[in-house]
């Protein structure tokens, strides 16, 4: 026979809710985008945008820190809107030397913040080189997708980096060294 404190004990540790378990998104590259902005010598503001995504994400929603984001895309699918523009950019002044690489971003760290919002901390290469970034992001959604049937979660983020940073600081301080980044991404729950 069991002893009473030892019976209860176990009870108690049974009745323990059970933590959730990080879950496995990826992306939407259809739906998931990064767009830039820089100052071009006073007087306009410049954009461009990337995509061709591939990344997952560890989303724990009982505990946000622990989750975890890993994305690349092709230096290549960058798109300006004027093909002179996207040439001077994989040129070498700028990308010509990696222009056939990807910029990859891994998170090492999320601060959450808010209800909604964290600061995750991560490694972004560009350009062959490596520098710590911080997003500040907001969680928009988690739920069923109304036209995938299935849960779905969705998160935008905004940084500022130095171009300098990743040795792209030509003409500099003229064309602003630097770039606001804006992100919104979709990703599928992984069955």
């Amino acid at each position: 026979m069991m002893k009473p404190i030892l019976f209860s004990t176990l009870l108690s540790v049974l009745a323990l809710p059970v933590s959730a378990a990080p879950e496995a998104y990826v992306l939407d590259a259809s739906h998931s985008q990064i767009v830039f902005s820089y100052n071009h010598l006073g007087y306009s503001t410049s954009y461009g945008m990337f995509s061709g995504f591939e990344g997952q994400i560890s989303f724990d929603q009982e505990d946000p820190a622990a989750s975890s984001v890993s994305v690349s895309f092709p230096t290549q699918s960058m798109f300006t809107g004027w093909e002179a523009r996207f040439g001077h950019f994989m040129s070498d002044d700028f990308l010509g030397g990696t222009k056939d690489e990807m910029i990859t971003f891994t998170s090492t760290s999320i601060e959450v913040t808010g209800e909604t919002t964290a600061h995750i901390t991560g490694d972004l290469t560009l350009n062959g080189i490596t520098n710590a970034v911080v997003l500040d992001a907001t969680l928009n959604q988690v739920g069923e997708h109304p036209m995938a049937g299935k849960d779905w979660a969705g998160f935008d983020a905004t940084a500022t980096i130095l171009r300098s940073d990743f040795g792209l600081g030509k003409f500099a301080p003229f064309v602003s060294d630097e770039v606001a980044v804006v992100i919104s991404i979709e990703a599928a729950k992984v069955d």
